[in-house]
């Protein structure tokens, strides 16, 4: 038996599931300050009898072991959460327990890898768009990563013509996250995109964005799938704009696989990460 954890910008997400990846029981709840929200992990797995916490968080994290700041939620958007000691506080909670430590995004690809779309391919790209954006590559069972993870949101695109808005990232404008994650949508409206109607403009443009990430992706990586979760996936009708943008931008440029079966949906539903995590408490040599 074991713990998972995916924290979100919007809600966390408890899991106890097995080695094999297998989901037993979820609880969720908002984010809310790192005290509350802690104090809520704490009394989750407080009596379980499980034997490790993996542990997918939204970024930017440190996920270097031999940084002081192993562990840490870096310097990012969400209010109260920069500089936050993640691991360290549970560790102190929980300090016999086996802990793993990775993005969201990278735990949600190890999921869908080992028990999603990725079964029978040596490769997969997952993509969130959600409260955030970003992305992780999996590549034969192995996680990418250089000096630290990968933050795919944060590659510039072009603006829709129509659209003149230069996006929600503080870092950069014209960023793939600050133009297409769901925040943007309520900075731009006022209102969150699941109150928006499917016909809304913003589906043009949130679609193109993506489009061009995953045309950049694709030259760069050469995945077998790419796979996109994340809540404003949920839109209706989203994923086909996505495709038909894609294909009108990549003009063939090289051979891809049938685009139904490069760019899917999470065969795992919402629950890519915490599958993820579950199963990364054995892999600690491919993280």
């Amino acid at each position: 038996m074991r713990g998972a954890i995916e924290a979100g910008g919007t809600k966390f997400v408890l899991g106890i599931g097995d080695e094999k990846g297998n989901i037993f029981e979820t609880k969720s709840f908002p984010t809310l300050t790192p005290n509350e929200t802690m104090k809520n992990v704490v009394e989750y797995f407080k009596g379980k009898e499980i034997e490790g916490i993996g542990i997918a968080s939204f970024g930017p994290i440190d996920i270097n072991k031999k940084s002081d700041t192993y562990g840490f939620i870096k310097d990012t958007p969400k209010k109260h959460w920069s500089n936050f000691n993640f691991l360290g506080t549970l560790k102190k909670e929980f300090p016999d327990l086996k802990y793993t430590f990775n993005t969201d995004v990278n735990f949600a690809g190890l999921g869908e890898f080992y028990m999603g779309n990725g079964i029978g391919k040596d490769s997969l790209l997952y993509i969130t768009v959600g409260t955030g954006f970003g992305g992780g590559y999996i590549y034969k069972g192995n996680i990418l990563r250089g000096i630290g993870h990968p933050e795919m949101g944060h590659i510039k695109v072009i603006p829709n013509p129509k659209d003149d808005y230069k996006g929600s990232c503080p870092y950069h404008d014209y960023c793939l996250e600050g133009m297409a994650c769901g925040f943007s949508i309520e900075d731009r409206y006022g209102i969150k995109g699941n109150e928006l109607q499917d016909t809304h403009e913003i589906w043009e443009f949130i679609s193109d964005y993506i489009a061009q990430g995953i045309m950049a992706f694709t030259v760069i990586c050469r995945p077998e799938n790419i796979t996109i979760g994340g809540g404003v996936m949920n839109t209706p009708g989203l994923i086909e704009k996505v495709k038909d943008k894609f294909l009108d931008n990549f003009n063939n440029y090289i051979e891809i696989p049938n685009i139904d079966s490069y760019i899917t949906l999470p065969r795992l539903g919402a629950n890519s990460a915490i599958h993820g995590a579950l199963l990364s408490l054995d892999m600690e040599d491919k993280l």
